[in-house]
């Protein structure tokens, strides 16, 4: 049996240590920062926010609208493609989005993103090109690239697929502790499974209003 697989897998994992520690260690605070002040700003308007991407990045996008919704900030997804036919019709102006994508530079995004500004949106960027269309149309720009994508041909979206879920990530960490969530609020958004039980040093003295045990996983 061929060692060339065995070979291939360690060699990303090398690669994806190498990628993600840089990534860690570059990720701009002051660009988290300045996201996080704009989304603030529009909730305190009234306004909410969204998160959008094409392809790959749109799976991204769909687990951090659920991600930022279940920690104190409400968002929304916004199907990249679709957006040019009739979802930006969930859009207000003052909403803001965030639109994920690596290269910054593909026509369906450029028409998406222009959709998305004509209806009066503020525009948070993340991705791999900070001299990008994308990051040029962005109020915000957060870069979030990579020098290697690891894995056979280099080209499939790994490394910057992880990057991009660590920023969001970041900034999800970022505006809860600026909600200052507590874990009572946190288990009456998720009542279901063992996250949606108080954990014994969350208790009130006594135990009394402790949070019902909860079926599942």
């Amino acid at each position: 049996m061929s060692n060339e697989p065995m070979n291939a897998y360690k060699d990303y994992l090398a690669t994806g240590m190498q990628q993600m520690q840089s990534a860690f260690e570059s990720l701009s605070k002051r660009d988290i920062s300045a996201a996080a002040n704009m989304i603030l700003e529009a909730q305190k308007k009234g306004n909410r926010l969204h998160v959008s991407g094409i392809g790959k990045p749109a799976y991204v996008a769909e687990y951090a609208a659920a991600l930022l919704s279940s920690t104190g900030t409400p968002a929304y997804f916004l199907h990249g493609t679709e957006a040019v036919h009739g979802s930006c019709g969930q859009l207000v102006p003052g909403d803001v989005v965030i639109f994920i994508s690596n290269s910054g530079e593909t026509m369906e995004m450029r028409a998406s993103v222009t959709a998305i500004k004509k209806n009066g949106c503020r525009l948070i960027g993340i991705g791999g090109n900070s001299g990008s269309w994308l990051a040029r149309q962005s109020e915000c720009f957060i870069f979030a690239g990579v020098e290697e994508e690891g894995g056979p041909l280099n080209r499939a979206p790994r490394l910057s697929i992880l990057y991009e879920t660590v920023v969001l990530q970041a900034l999800s960490v970022y505006l809860q502790q600026e909600h200052d969530i507590t874990p009572a609020q946190y288990v009456m958004w998720h009542p279901g499974g063992k996250l949606g039980e108080l954990r014994e040093d969350e208790l009130p003295a006594g135990g009394a209003g402790a949070a019902p045990q909860k079926q599942g996983g």
